[in-house]
């Protein structure tokens, strides 16, 4: 690395091992001058870095004078405390993957300051509540909040009063649920209200003299879909009566007056400048041939630009299941970028799901490179510009199908080609998908993603159950 005699950038020291340093470097060259800090390589006698234990790192690591910071691989495992008090110098784990390193720095879009404020509410409907028992409403109630909802709607189902309405909103306020009640039946709503539900969705001209009488918020709605007709007469009213109440023109699914519905909100915007407004969005997301997260951001996007406050949301069409948590995370990342005026870019990756916000890659000539370093039989995996690359101290392999690189690999023992054949189809599903793949880690869904744990971590596991197994039996024939 370039060295520089102002000592107003700091000079922290990346540590590998044998295999990876030469990829480092590599890195270290276009990074360090961008993130604004001198970068040394310590190389320890170890070919991969992953499988170096903290007080192994103590043992073997010594730091040049002036270093300011030290890096680990962030698979190593285990309290990074023995290499502080061996180096004196802070101590952290960088990323998994050393191609990361520039996001890690945060020249790839780091969460701002302060990130993470909300002011839009999330009411989440549990459909046809009248049809599911109390355990499952209850189970429900908590898979919602656990995803972020504010608010739990029981929408009820048309032909009668439900009987249970009363017993399923007292179970979900023991929870300490807020509630609501999606119904016209005046018998649900009483009986709901009865029992601790405060806001109803929805009243218009139909049943707004009933809402004088019920003590609790509403949702007021216009008389015919489609329109703002006696919208304004009923908002006078509950005005009049003193009811506290939210506006929801009503969104429309496209080719059914989406554009118009838009208009409608903007419309009774400018008419009540300061009133409480709600979408419900499932028109859009339940309706429409996509994957929701997409539709969700665009959503409340608009909400918060208009500041509409509340947004309800349905989770039924499997497409659309992981609705709350999305409009969770857009809620957040839509109030970051009205109210610091910046593009809603760079800011929430765990609404980037399908594709990756960035692929990072080594390129053909750093791999042959890093094959050449490599002297161990262990086949290392790699996926960019369209081909997936096997290599190992014998063989560099390229080519894009997977199978047809597997039968050149030559594999015969049937654990090791389980393991080889999941990895070569996460490489493929990479490349199609335009991914990030890294050998033994899940692939980033998003806020989807669910953790993997490695192949060495599982045999680490097994060799330490095994070593637990055999000193318990010694100690039980003691």
């Amino acid at each position: 690395m370039s060295k520089s005699n102002e000592r107003d950038r700091p000079r922290i020291l990346f540590v590998t091992g044998r295999l990876a340093e030469f990829a480092l470097r590599q890195v270290l060259d276009d990074l360090a001058p961008r993130a604004g800090f001198e970068g040394e390589v310590a190389v320890l006698p170890i070919t991969v870095a992953a499988l170096m234990p903290s007080p192994w790192i103590a043992r073997h690591l010594e730091v040049p004078p002036g270093i300011d910071r030290v890096i680990v691989p962030g698979m190593c495992k285990g309290d990074l405390e023995p290499v502080r008090e061996k180096t004196g110098v802070p101590v952290e784990r960088g990323p998994d993957d050393l191609r990361e390193l520039p996001r890690w720095f945060g020249l790839d879009g780091p969460k701002a300051d302060g990130y993470g404020a909300f002011d839009i509410e999330i009411l989440a409907e549990i459909n046809h509540a009248p049809t599911r028992s109390i355990e499952e409403l209850v189970a429900q109630a908590d898979r919602f909040a656990a995803e972020g909802a504010d608010r739990i709607d029981l929408g009820c189902d048309p032909g009668g009063p439900w009987g249970g309405v009363g017993e399923a909103v007292r179970a979900l306020r023991e929870r300490g649920y807020r509630v609501s009640i999606d119904s016209f039946d005046p018998v649900e709503v009483e009986s709901a209200i009865a029992a601790g539900a405060d806001l109803v969705l929805s009243v218009n001209g139909s049943n707004r003299d009933r809402a004088a009488d019920w003590g609790v918020e509403v949702v007021v709605i216009p008389d015919r879909v489609g329109t703002l007709e006696g919208l304004e007469a009923s908002i006078e009213f509950l005005e009049a009566k003193g009811v506290p109440f939210r506006i929801d023109p009503i969104v429309e699914p496209i080719g059914f007056g989406f554009a118009e519905s838009l208009g409608r909100y903007l419309n009774t915007r400018r008419r009540f400048p300061e009133a409480a407004m709600m979408m419900g969005v499932g028109n859009l997301t339940e309706l429409t041939d996509v994957d929701s997260s997409g539709m969700n951001v665009a959503l409340i996007g608009f909400c918060q630009e208009l500041r509409i406050g509340s947004v309800l949301t349905t989770a039924v069409i499997n497409w659309a299941r992981s609705s709350v948590r999305e409009i969770d995370l857009a809620r957040r990342l839509s109030y970051h970028a009205v109210t610091h005026r910046t593009l809603p870019k760079h800011l929430e990756p765990g609404l980037v799901v399908l594709r990756d916000p960035t692929v990072p890659a080594f390129g053909r000539s750093n791999l042959e490179e890093l094959q050449r370093r490599v002297r161990d039989p262990n086949w290392r995996i790699f996926a960019e510009d369209g081909m997936i690359y096997a290599l190992n101290h014998a063989h560099f392999l390229a080519d894009a199908d997977p199978f047809a690189l597997f039968d050149r690999m030559g594999v015969d023992d049937p654990e090791h080609a389980f393991y080889l054949g999941y990895e070569l189809a996460k490489a493929r599903t990479a490349l199609t998908l335009g991914k990030h793949y890294r050998q033994d880690q899940a692939l980033d869904w998003g806020h989807l993603t669910q953790p993997e744990v490695s192949a060495v971590e599982r045999r680490h596991r097994e060799r330490d159950r095994h070593r637990r197994r055999d000193r318990e039996a010694r100690e039980a024939g003691s």
